[in-house]
């Protein structure tokens, strides 16, 4: 805690809004444009190898949070002053820390299969401002956000070496998507348990449930995708990518925000949501580029 104490003492208000803004890069809408912009447009390898290793890492973080248990340190310690533009993101238990597992899965993806040395340093050092980002605004112990950091770079390396070759073997897919599922839904069953024992409330259950239903949509569509689909991320021109991008997120904010309308909100719901949405970017939106927006030639 001390640490967060010598923080505190050196905040300003322009460190403040740099720090703010460098937080922002490990929020879940940043993720979901960098993802599908990669995924639809410039490499799908390297989109793949992000998703598994950033959903499973995210599986491991949200299980980890409602198995320990442990509270944000403004509530441990209430001396400690959390920045108040950072609390309305800081939802759930505090140990890991999810925006730097998100950060460090994305950008640490990326880091480790660009070949630029410069690019490699930018997204190593990005995906490490914002775990100290997390320690700036109060949010976040050392301890959460180093283990975040460990877990994410560990499934990192292992993702690359699961998803190494471009060879497509159905039974080798299939169990690769088994796997992912299966580790979603033994989430599932440990937060329902934790609930239904009152051991949790709703509120922090939220989090782990989207993250399942998450990496179940994802490791369902990769599976189609890969055995079924194989779109081209190619496009005619810069102008189709930019339509096909457009599109293809509009897709996914009408199903994340305007399912709320016809639905409504709760813990099976918004489970389903996020399944359905990741549904979308890896097998349901791939169908409809390989049929109105890939370059004929090349796929």
């Amino acid at each position: 805690m001390e640490f967060l104490r010598f923080l505190e003492g050196i905040r300003t208000p322009f460190l403040d809004t740099v720090i703010g803004l460098i937080t922002r890069l490990g929020e879940e809408t940043i993720g979901i444009v960098i993802l599908c912009t990669i995924f639809w447009c410039i490499s799908k390898k390297m989109a793949y190898g992000i998703g598994i290793a950033f959903f499973l890492s995210g599986l491991t973080v949200q299980g980890m949070k409602i198995i320990f248990r442990i509270d944000r340190p403004w509530v441990a310690d209430p001396t400690l002053n959390p920045i108040p533009s950072a609390l309305e993101h800081a939802t759930g238990y505090s140990f890991p820390s999810g925006h730097t597992q998100s950060a460090a899965a994305l950008y640490g993806s990326l880091g480790a299969q660009v070949k630029q040395i410069p690019l490699k340093t930018i997204f190593f050092l990005i995906a490490i401002l914002v775990g100290f980002s997390r320690l700036y605004l109060g949010v976040h112990t050392p301890l959460d956000v180093i283990t975040s950091i460990l877990i994410s770079f560990l499934l990192v390396f292992l993702a690359l070496k699961i998803f190494a070759g471009d060879k497509i073997d159905k039974k080798r897919e299939f169990i690769l998507a088994l796997f992912i599922a299966l580790y979603a839904v033994t989430v599932i069953i440990i937060a329902a348990v934790l609930y239904s024992n009152g051991k949790i409330e709703q509120y922090y259950v939220s989090d782990c449930l989207k993250a399942a239903g998450a990496a179940i949509g994802f490791a369902t569509g990769m599976f189609i995708e890969r055995v079924y689909i194989n779109f081209s991320e190619s496009s005619k021109s810069i102008l189709w990518h930019v339509i096909k991008l457009v599109s293809g997120i509009a897709g996914v904010l009408i199903i994340k925000e305007g399912l709320k309308l016809i639905i409504g909100t709760g813990l099976a719901v918004d489970t389903f949501r996020y399944f359905l949405m990741l549904l979308w970017i890896a097998a349901i939106f791939p169908l409809i580029i390989k049929r109105f927006f890939s370059n004929k030639k090349k796929d």
